[in-house]
């Protein structure tokens, strides 16, 4: 008597789902794997300022004319404009240029009395100022003398500006980062760390613009002409940028 063995194989498609689904679990797998969260690197932060002193370079005169009640509007302006146009003609020949004077404000305005709660029309007034930029320094007593001798009856103030400040504000700003960057140094040796790439940066730059100063001693028209140079004392002015840097730790 023959003994037979029958040996069963699997058909191939089921031999290829289960390589299919084999292959996708271990995909997953890896996939989970990569997208798994990392932790997030230690931070620190430092601050850090520094200051440019310079003495400013150009400053900015305002002044003039106002011409108090006048019989009616075209005598108000026409009154303005005599006096301005002689101003200007007197700026000028001190040395400032045309495109250096420029009107701040112009008004016209009626004026009234008031009788028995009664209000009376008693003509009107006009006002123009003038923006100045004296470029020499050594001047701008002249040329507030000059415009107050010229019949500039209205003093506003004197105050000095760098024309340019952007040279200043980038020295300030170097300045800053390397003091931050040896404080963040400092800090993260200290940690028994060392600098990792740079996160963020903030700047601050705090620019002293024009310093004001009122003019004192100019006349209020109509008192004579000074015959001597206002002392106009300009001072220094400082630039300071602040910054904050923050870097990852490793």
């Amino acid at each position: 008597m023959e003994n037979t063995t029958l040996t069963l194989r699997p058909p191939v498609w089921a031999i290829l789902t289960a390589v299919i689904i084999g292959g996708s679990f271990y995909l997953v797998g890896k996939n989970m794997e990569v997208r798994a969260p990392q932790q997030n690197p230690a931070t620190i932060s430092v601050y850090a300022d520094a200051k440019v002193t310079s003495a400013p370079d150009i400053a900015l005169l305002n002044f003039g004319v106002a011409t108090g009640r006048q019989p009616s509007a075209k005598a108000a302006i026409a009154l303005v404009t005599k006096n301005m146009t002689a101003i200007i003609a007197a700026v000028k020949k001190a040395g400032v240029a045309e495109k250096d004077i420029s009107t701040q404000s112009f008004w016209l305005n009626p004026v009234y009395d008031y009788t028995n709660g009664t209000q009376v029309p008693r003509g009107f007034e006009a006002n123009q100022s003038l923006v100045v930029k004296v470029r020499d320094l050594d001047t701008v007593g002249d040329v507030l003398t000059a415009a107050t001798n010229a019949g500039a009856n209205q003093a506003g103030g004197v105050s000095f500006s760098i024309d340019n400040p952007d040279d200043l504000k980038a020295q300030s700003r170097a300045m800053a980062i390397q003091k931050a960057k040896a404080k963040a140094v400092v800090l993260a040796r200290s940690l028994g760390m060392s600098l990792g790439r740079l996160t963020a940066f903030n700047e601050d730059i705090n620019y002293g613009g024009p310093v004001p100063m009122m003019a004192k001693g100019m006349g209020m028209g109509g008192g004579g002409e000074a015959d001597v140079s206002l002392p106009v004392p300009s001072g220094e002015q400082d630039i300071t940028s602040n910054v904050t840097l923050t870097y990852e730790l490793r």
